[in-house]
């Protein structure tokens, strides 16, 4: 289970005893503090957040390539570098991103796509690589940001390793949170892949 507290829930109202309730409070989220820990976690949920969009979604070993995962199949896959950020921009709206490495903006070729997740937002940005070249850091999840179009295009990436989406059984709405709602419909995606022959 993730150490982050999603933002923006609400909790109903527990009862304690009989005739008693007592209202839920929102957990304060709890932060990782170092950096490259902070960065496998938003890896691991940029992978089930992929998956949960029906995209074929893979980590290679070691973390030397310029990219940290690949989405796609044999013949077309996309290179994805994964940033995340919880830099509130200083007097305005938005968040500051880093999209550097050892303090050097990536070089062209690098990657396809840049998967930024604001974490304060639970929002991604599914951005070109093109578009950031040459920059250090980008501004996300501001009302006039460049980048607003690219909250949530993960049909880029769908379209980028021309991957058709496998169609999913309908299932009925649970009483289940959100976290063991996104881990059913990734175990769902697997299986389904599976059963349809893939290796």
């Amino acid at each position: 289970m993730s150490s982050y507290a999603r933002p923006g829930r609400a909790k109903a109202p527990v009862r304690t005893r009989p005739g008693l309730y007592m209202k839920r409070t929102k957990r304060q989220a709890k932060i990782i503090k170092n950096s490259k820990r902070r960065g496998e976690w938003a890896e691991s949920v940029f992978m089930a957040r992929a998956a949960e969009n029906g995209l074929p979604v893979s980590k290679p070993l070691g973390d030397s390539d310029t990219f940290d995962c690949v989405v796609g199949r044999p013949g077309k896959f996309v290179g994805v570098q994964v940033k995340c950020t919880m830099a509130a921009m200083k007097g305005g709206k938005g968040f500051v991103c880093s999209v550097k490495s050892n303090n050097k903006g990536y070089r062209a070729g690098a990657f396809d796509f840049l998967a930024a997740y604001v974490i304060p937002e639970d929002a991604w940005y599914i951005v070109p690589a093109k578009l950031i070249r040459g920059q250090q850091t980008i501004c996300l999840a501001s009302p006039q940001g460049r980048y607003e179009e690219y909250r949530e295009a993960w049909h880029l990436l769908r379209e980028a390793a021309a991957w058709e989406e496998m169609e999913e059984p309908e299932t009925q709405p649970s009483a289940e949170g959100p976290t063991a709602t996104r881990m059913r419909a990734s175990f769902n995606f697997i299986r389904n892949y599976l059963e349809k022959g893939g290796s």
